[in-house]
């Protein structure tokens, strides 16, 4: 897996840098200190995955990601950053990021969010999880009458320990069921909802009182 780097601070930089060479499996395609240039240096760098600072000087991540991800759909980009600001958590999910994790996560963890998201999970550090979850739950009250999207029993399981901010691996061990069992029911969970993001099926099971 190719990651791309995007982080103002060297040292920070340096450090990642060298554990992500150091990692088996994982391979650094670029580091920067700011995305000013990511239209020339992603297709220079093919990456599968980007890991993207917020504040940066030049172009900050959120806008920088909200631009990449209109141009690669399909291009995972995962925030990394000290900010645990609700407006912050909630622009760059918006924004197409399909994770959000502190800078303070153990090197371990980090690499599990990595690869968390590389096989379509969404990771999200414990207090952003809790955090992005209030998000939504003060979106617009639903409907009175909820739309009947014939989910299973055990899809709208999923869709629960989901919108509750567990990732994939996570809701597998809670379910008793395989990782790949598990991104099956997401797949039929998006083509249910009409969804094509973690983002939106969390947005709409809060949204639509489907959970």
């Amino acid at each position: 897996m190719r990651v791309l780097l995007y982080e103002d601070n060297a040292a920070i930089r340096d450090a990642l840098s060298i554990l992500l060479d150091a990692t088996p499996g994982l391979e650094l395609a670029g580091a920067y200190p700011n995305p000013v240039q990511w239209m020339r240096q992603i297709p220079a760098c093919r990456p599968d995955l980007i890991l993207m600072d917020i504040e940066m000087p030049g172009l900050d991540g959120i806008q920088a990601t909200r631009a990449i991800h209109a141009d690669h759909p399909g291009l995972n980009i995962v925030m990394l950053t000290v900010f645990e600001e609700e407006d912050k958590i909630f622009r760059a999910l918006c924004a197409g990021a399909v994770g959000y994790v502190l800078k303070n996560t153990t090197p371990a963890r980090l690499i599990a969010s990595i690869e968390d998201a590389y096989a379509g999970g969404a990771p999200l550090s414990p207090s952003i999880a809790r955090k992005a979850v209030k998000l939504f739950q003060q979106l617009p009250t639903p409907a009175p009458a909820t739309p009947n999207y014939a989910l299973t029993t055990r899809e709208q399981e999923t869709l629960k320990y989901l919108v509750e901010g567990l990732s994939y691996k996570m809701i597998a061990d809670r379910m008793n069921i395989s990782y790949e069992t598990v991104r099956t029911y997401m797949k039929h969970i998006y083509e249910k909802l009409h969804v094509v993001s973690m983002t939106e099926a969390v947005a709409k099971a809060l949204r639509e009182g489907l959970v």
